[in-house]
């Protein structure tokens, strides 16, 4: 495969800082295991600012309405209603069903909403608004019961008007004015108040994703989530200039935040290396350092003789978000195997998705979407299964799993499986201690 690099990324930035996360996170989390609740405020006071109410009740948000634009109530809604409509359809997909496999063996599908979810929705540089909606809202449209919400507080305002308000509008039982690793911990032990999650979901930073990671097991988690980041497959019938600021838009998540174009235009490539920088340079301040930043590091342009071999380009990066600004949509979207969220065509943009088109933005990076898709209704229902058996499927059944279990070595598999029908053999002789 004929693929040239315009611009590669450093791959020496990649792991900086991930074993000083990974370190910090044990700490904290032995430490609040230690200590509950007390040790979690302790770490709001210093690590957050905040010293204020850590709770906040479905009330108080219904109140912090009062305080956001109606501009801004109304854009929630909107994004809200699509959001729940998407999450009514991915339900609606996923059924219960009973099937007769063989005479008199029945077997089925049950689908159980999780008790608890712990909901996560970031603050620091940006409030992630949308990250509200995408979260809870796919829980409550799950069926969950009892959902936890956390924000980090900003100084001197608790969490702020508009996210309370987003979380109220998603269906939050409650949300806590906490963020990072204590945010994290305290929605895993169920502390202030909470359900102790089932589930954790929703972004974060590195130590969110750490702390996460480390919980893993305990507790469910939607993904193993790194930094955000978009593929644009373009060919020559893309705008350049389009392109440059789909790519610098996803640039100013964070100066870790991989922006990719594989091309089969070199005039377009061209131009977009000469845009890129200027679109960066009409940010304010300190979006524009940060998406400078994104661009120079971590940014790839790649030249493609052939739309195939973009296509297998795209599949090996597997991005979170991949767009396709080329001609023939219908066969791309045929051809395309690994991202997270598809977006096809110049009128599509990763913007819509991350705020208000409907479907989840929480999506795999770092290459998981070869292997998983995004947040989705299904993270917050349990598949499980069932069986009966009646008498005509007995001889044929424990035949079969008698056979198996003695060519595994397990003889009380055996024995068990053969009393349920004719062909049980008599059991080897118990002796039973006798006491006294």
């Amino acid at each position: 495969m004929a693929v040239t690099y315009l611009k590669k990324a450093d791959p020496a930035i990649l792991a900086a800082g991930q074993a000083e996360a990974r370190d910090t996170v044990e700490i904290m989390l032995t430490r609040i295991r230690q200590g509950g609740e007390a040790v979690v405020r302790d770490y709001a006071q210093r690590l957050d600012q905040w010293d204020g109410a850590l709770v906040v009740e479905r009330n108080e948000m219904a109140e912090a309405a009062a305080q956001v634009a109606p501009e801004l109530r109304d854009a929630l809604r909107y994004a809200h209603d699509n959001i729940r409509r998407f999450a009514e359809a991915q339900k609606a997909s996923l059924t219960e069903f009973e099937t007769e496999l063989r005479p008199g063996l029945f077997a089925g599908q049950g689908v159980i909403p999780l008790q608890a979810a712990g909901c996560y929705v970031p603050g620091g540089r940006y409030s992630h608004v949308a990250s509200a909606l995408m979260s809870i809202t796919t829980a409550r449209v799950a069926g969950v019961a009892d959902i936890t919400a956390c924000s980090p507080p900003r100084l001197g305002e608790g969490i702020p008007s508009a996210i309370l308000y987003a979380m109220w509008l998603a269906g939050a039982d409650r949300a806590l004015a906490l963020g990072g690793v204590q945010a994290i911990a305290a929605m895993t032990e169920g502390y202030f108040g909470a359900g102790k999650a089932d589930i954790l979901v929703g972004p974060g930073n590195q130590y969110v994703a750490e702390a996460k990671r480390q919980l893993f097991g305990e507790v469910g988690i939607d993904m193993f989530a790194g930094p955000t980041d978009v593929l644009i497959v373009a060919d020559e019938t893309a705008d350049a200039e389009t392109v440059a600021w789909d790519l610098v838009g996803q640039a100013e998540h964070g100066a870790n935040s991989p922006v990719w174009l594989v091309t089969t235009s070199k005039a377009l490539a061209a131009d977009v290396l000469d845009l890129v920088p200027a679109c960066c340079a009409a940010l304010q301040e300190p979006n524009r350092s940060v998406a400078k930043q994104a661009w120079e590091e971590r940014a790839d342009v790649m030249l493609c003789d052939t739309r195939e071999e973009m296509a297998i380009c795209a599949d090996r990066y597997a991005p979170e978000h991949l767009h396709v600004q080329a001609a023939d949509l219908a066969w791309w979207q045929g051809r395309l195997q690994s991202y997270g969220s598809l977006f096809l065509g110049a009128e599509a943009c990763v913007t819509f998705g991350d705020k208000a088109a409907g479907p989840n933005h929480v999506l795999p990076t770092d290459q998981a979407a070869r292997y998983t898709g995004g947040l989705s209704v299904h993270k917050f229902l349990k598949t499980v299964t069932w069986q009966r058996v009646e008498a005509d499927a007995l001889p044929d059944l424990v035949r079969a799993s008698a056979t198996i279990s003695r060519q595994e070595g397990m003889e009380g598999h055996a024995i068990s499986a053969e009393r349920r029908g004719d062909l049980h053999r008599p059991a080897p002789n118990l002796k039973v201690a006798q006491s006294g």
